[in-house]
């Protein structure tokens, strides 16, 4: 990050938004003539048909093509135009310790308890009333997305809510927002913390969700500082992976049980469970991991100053 690129930051950040408003334009219209050729019906009714429950496997599928478009093709795209190596500037790098699966692991719980109670937070924020009703408004069709999305019957789907809810977003946007915002804002700025902030700021907007801003905000910081120290996106999507495993796994624990989705879906921890245990665990934990990715990094040296060593 010291030295200049070849393509300025100002246009790999005008090139980067022009790949997903390009992809983003195919993504939804391939959406819309999947789901009618599925449905056979007019594309004014593919919204309706789509939040209904008897076509909640359609939308599942077809929300997951749609993210790979316009998520995952324009990162690998935009890796391609900077770097010969496109997955290793996205930071798919196979060399990793089980210390550092370990600590990933912990400081999933760690980063959900903080998101958890900023979630509270976020709740007891006053708006304009005018501002308030809007929010909830947005609030209002977020939710109903994702309690379809997110409604299990029996193990089968609670499997394929775990691919298309979890694993697929966990990887999406993962290179998005890591592999290719966080680094160009680092290097546009020349500041980490304020990469990752920026980063996280539009990752927590891009889900639309104002009550949910501030924990996805956090969970953006965390994967964030993850990416930076660990410089493997494989550690990043695990996280992610494992945060919205944890949810998708506790909301069908609740269906199972009898509980609503709506209430399975609205649960906050208190606010002082962050102080307590979130900031104070998580400030512990990368001192852990920032350490132990110092050994991992100083052997993937050694094999590659080996490899160079074999060639010549």
């Amino acid at each position: 990050m010291n030295q200049e690129p070849t393509i300025s930051y100002r246009r790999q950040f005008v090139i980067l938004l022009a790949l997903i408003g390009v992809f983003t334009v195919i993504a939804s219209f391939s959406l819309i003539m999947l789901a009618r050729m599925n449905l056979n019906v007019s594309m004014t009714l593919v919204p309706e048909l789509l939040n209904k429950s008897e076509n909640v496997n359609l939308a599942r599928w077809l929300n997951t093509l749609a993210t790979f478009l316009m998520f995952f093709m324009p990162a690998i795209l935009f890796a391609r135009i900077l770097s010969r190596k496109p997955l290793d500037y996205l930071g798919f790098n196979r060399l990793m310790s089980g210390k550092q699966i370990g600590i990933v692991v912990i400081l999933t719980l760690a980063a959900m308890i903080t998101s958890g109670a900023l979630g509270d937070l976020n709740q007891r924020i006053p708006l304009p009333a005018t501002w308030m009703a809007k929010a909830r408004a947005m609030e209002d069709a977020y939710r109903s997305t994702m309690m379809s999305m997110a409604m299990m019957k029996n193990f089968k789907e609670y499997l394929l809510v775990l691919l298309v809810v979890a694993t697929a977003p966990a990887i999406f946007e993962e290179v998005l927002f890591r592999g290719t915002f966080q680094q160009l804002f680092i290097g546009w700025t020349k500041n980490a913390w304020i990469g990752i902030f920026i980063t996280s700021i539009v990752f927590s907007a891009i889900h639309i969700s104002y009550f949910g801003f501030l924990p996805r905000l956090a969970l953006g910081m965390v994967l964030g500082f993850i990416f930076y120290y660990g410089k493997n996106i494989w550690l990043n999507i695990l996280l992610h992976f494992l945060n919205n495993a944890l949810i998708v796994t506790g909301i069908y624990q609740d269906i199972k049980h009898g509980q609503s989705i709506e209430k399975a879906m609205d649960e906050n921890m208190p606010i002082w469970w962050i102080g307590l245990f979130g900031i104070a665990g998580l400030l512990l934990l990368f001192r852990l991991f920032k350490k132990e990715t110092r050994k991992v990094l100083a052997t993937q040296s050694l094999v590659a100053t080996d490899e160079n060593s074999i060639e010549q």
